[in-house]
C-alpha cells in the first residue's frame, strides 16, 4: 500500500492539519492560496504558483465537482506533500524576491541550502525557468574560488585550497559531505549536466585529499549509478581503504578503524582487485604493440626496435619504483613507466619507432582508465589489450 494513503498518514495529517501554524513569512492576507506542507500554512497568490507552466497552472484548472474548493481556507487547504516548510520557504524567496534581492546569489554570501531547495521545488513543480536560474546560480558558487579567508562553513581557502593546473576549473570545496550528497543528487535529478561533471570533478579531487570522500563517491556513484565516479572511487577504497562488512561484530577495534561497506561493494571490490591484477600480469609478460614507424620499415631495422623495446619493458617492470606500487595500481605502474621511459628510453630504437611505441603506452592507460568502471562492476570485464 502507498505510504501516503496508508491510515498511519492519514492520521498523521490530520494531526497536522490540527496543529498547523501560519507562516510568518508568507502567509499573505490578500493571498488567494492556501497551501498546508506539515504544519505550516502557507497563503499565497495563485497568479505567482500559475507562472512558467508549472504544474499549479495545471492544478488551478482543475474541475472541483462538488467538492469545496481546496486552499480557499486554513480549514482545506491544499496540501503538499513531501516537502519541508524550510524548502518551500526557500522557493517562495525566489518568487517573491524583488531584482536587487536576487543578485546575493551572485556573491560569495549566497545560501547554498536556500539556492539547493529552490531548484529541487522548482523541479518537483515544473518551474523551468526558476530552475535553471537556480541551478545556473549554484554552478557558478561551485566554480568561484574565495578571493580570501572566508568565514563561510562551505569553503576550504588559503592554504587549504587545493591546486589545480591553470587550464582546470578551480572548484571552491564545499566541507559538508551532506551538501556535496545534496548537490550532486540535485544536478542528476535535474539533468544539469555541467553541475554534474563539476561536482565529479571535485569529488575526484576530494579523494587526494581523505579517503572520507572516497567512500561517499563509492556510495554514490552506486546510489545513482555514475560511472563517471564509480572507478576513480573503487580503485581509491581499494588501495587506500579499509572496510569490513555489516554481519562483523560491532565495538571491535578493527570496525572502529573501518568503513562499513555492502556486499555488493565487497564484491566489486574483490572483482576490480582480480581483474586489475590479470591486466597488470599481462602486461608485465607482454609490452604494448605499436606501429613501426617509416625509417624502421625502410630500413630492415624492426627486429632491433622489437627487441629493444622487449628489453626496455621487462627491466623497467620489475624495477623497484614499480614494485613498490600495488599489484593491482596497473594505472600508476604503468605511468612510472612512461616516466622511466621519459627519462631514458630504449637506446636501439629509431626516433619514429620511440614516438609510436611511447604513443601506444599512453593509449594503454587511457584505455584502462575509461574501463575502470567496468573492472568494478558485477558482470567483470574481458580485457582485450
Amino acid at each position: 500500500m502507498d505510504e501516503t494513503c496508508s491510515p498511519e498518514h492519514h492520521d498523521l495529517e490530520l494531526r497536522d492539519r490540527a496543529c498547523s501554524q501560519r507562516d510568518s513569512s508568507y502567509y499573505f492576507e490578500d493571498g488567494s492560496c492556501i497551501l498546508l506542507i506539515q504544519d505550516t500554512l502557507f497563503n499565497v497568490h495563485r497568479s505567482l504558483l500559475s507562472r512558467d507552466n508549472s504544474s499549479f497552472s495545471t492544478l488551478f484548472t482543475l474541475p472541483q465537482g462538488s467538492h469545496d474548493v481546496e486552499g480557499q481556507s486554513d480549514d482545506n487547504p491544499i496540501i503538499l506533500r513531501g516537502d519541508k516548510p524550510s524548502e518551500f520557504r526557500h522557493f517562495l524567496w525566489a518568487l517573491y524576491a524583488l531584482p536587487p534581492e536576487l543578485q546575493i546569489v551572485n556573491t560569495s554570501n549566497a545560501d547554498l541550502t536556500q539556492l539547493i531547495d529552490i531548484a529541487r521545488i522548482s523541479n518537483k513543480y515544473s518551474f523551468k525557468s526558476l530552475e535553471t536560474w537556480a541551478l545556473d546560480a549554484l554552478q557558478e558558487h561551485v566554480n568561484r574560488r574565495p578571493a580570501h579567508h572566508s568565514s563561510s562553513p562551505f569553503f576550504f581557502s588559503g592554504s587549504d585550497t587545493l591546486d589545480s593546473s591553470p587550464t582546470q576549473t578551480h572548484l571552491a570545496l564545499i566541507e559538508n559531505t551532506e551538501q556535496l550528497t545534496r548537490l550532486i543528487e540535485l544536478a542528476q535529478l535535474c539533468g544539469h549536466d555541467r553541475l554534474l561533471n563539476s561536482m565529479v570533478a571535485l569529488l575526484r579531487q576530494l579523494m587526494n585529499r581523505s579517503l572520507q570522500y572516497a567512500y561517499l563517491s563509492m556510495a554514490l556513484a552506486d546510489d545513482l549509478n555514475l560511472r563517471s565516479l564509480r572507478g576513480a572511487a573503487y580503485l581509491e577504497v581499494m588501495q587506500k581503504g579499509s572496510f569490513t562488512s555489516p554481519r562483523r561484530q560491532r565495538g571491535t577495534e578493527e570496525s572502529k578503524q573501518s568503513v562499513e561497506i555492502t556486499p555488493a561493494q565487497q564484491v566489486r571490490l574483490l572483482s576490480g582487485y582480480w581483474h586489475l591484477t590479470r591486466t597488470w600480469e599481462r602486461f608485465r609478460t607482454n609490452p604494448p604493440t605499436f606501429f613501426h614507424g617509416p625509417t624502421c620499415n625502410a630500413s630492415w631495422h624492426q627486429p632491433g626496435c622489437n627487441q629493444a623495446w622487449v628489453e626496455f619493458w621487462k627491466d623497467k617492470t620489475k624495477g623497484e619504483a614499480v614494485m613498490s606500487l600495488g599489484l593491482a595500481d596497473v594505472i600508476g605502474r604503468l605511468r612510472q613507466v612512461q616516466k622511466e621511459y621519459d627519462r631514458s628510453g630504449p637506446t636501439y630504437m629509431t626516433p619514429d619507432c620511440k614516438l609510436a611505441a611511447r604513443r601506444s603506452l599512453t593509449e594503454c592507460i587511457k584505455k584502462i582508465e575509461d574501463q575502470l568502471p567496468d573492472y568494478f562492476s558485477d558482470e567483470g570485464l574481458e580485457d582485450d589489450f
